[in-house]
């Protein structure tokens, strides 16, 4: 197989010059290109409205990612809707916590989180103020996992609809222009707006890496080769499965 050179993250490019993605870059002598092939669009006030859920009939909002707290505090301010000063916000980690703090004053906000990225973590604290009202806003796309686990710890709580995944199409020069030859996918729905933007596709030489079972259950399901595949026991992160990769396969 040829040497790889140039590698497409499907992800948006890291803020931080200190990003691991960077160092990956200058040891190997490999481009990176950004590009997420999928993109969050927010529910108008009008689509939020057909679930005849109200903002202010909660105690307390549930928070598993960013998207769900842009797209909370977004609706909130175009249906014209103050969010108390005593509301509690719940996140699965300490980084979608402090993102809090783009919409509200962090340290007069009763913000819980918990230490594993999943909800599980966080239920031992929800258990303890059972008596709130838990408001979950999700994406379009989820299953019904969530309501199981809390249902099963009896707490009071309603899942919403607050924004949907859709395909960050390629423009004709993108695709006339496509030569990487490592493609990086992090969801299913990135495998399916690859295939819609490049139905001609020939894998060959081209490497894909996936990041989770369902990404790359999704590559192998659309017909593709998988080389490689995280997270793993060894590597429990992308950028460590991708240097070791590169490492082995100069």
């Amino acid at each position: 197989m040829k040497k790889i050179k140039k590698i497409l993250i499907s992800q948006p490019e890291p803020s931080s010059e200190k990003s691991p993605y960077f160092d990956i870059a200058k040891d190997f002598g490999v481009e990176l290109v950004f590009r997420p092939f999928i993109k969050v669009e927010g529910f108008s006030p009008k689509e939020f409205r057909q679930q005849k859920i109200g903002l202010l009939d909660f105690t307390a909002v549930v928070f598993t990612s960013r998207h769900a707290i842009d797209n909370y505090f977004t609706l909130a301010k175009e249906m014209r809707i103050t969010i108390p000063e005593d509301m509690k916000y719940f996140c699965v980690t300490e980084t979608i916590a402090l993102y809090i703090q783009k919409y509200v004053q962090y340290r007069k906000r009763k913000v819980f989180f918990g230490n594993t990225g999943k909800l599980d973590s966080l239920i031992p604290t929800m258990v303890k103020h059972k008596n709130e009202k838990y408001l979950v806003p999700l994406s379009s796309v989820h299953n019904g996992d969530v309501k199981e686990l809390l249902d099963s710890k009896k707490l009071i709580h309603t899942e919403c609809v607050m924004y949907r995944t859709v395909s960050n199409d390629f423009t004709e020069e993108e695709v006339a222009q496509f030569d990487c030859n490592m493609l990086v996918f992090f969801s299913p729905s990135g495998i399916k707006s690859f295939t819609k933007n490049f139905p001609s596709f020939e894998q060959n030489d081209v490497r894909i890496a996936t990041f989770g079972p369902a990404t790359a259950k999704a590559v192998t399901d659309a017909g593709y080769r998988l080389d490689l595949e995280a997270p793993t026991k060894e590597h429990p992160s992308m950028t460590s499965a991708l240097r070791y990769y590169l490492e082995n396969n100069k």
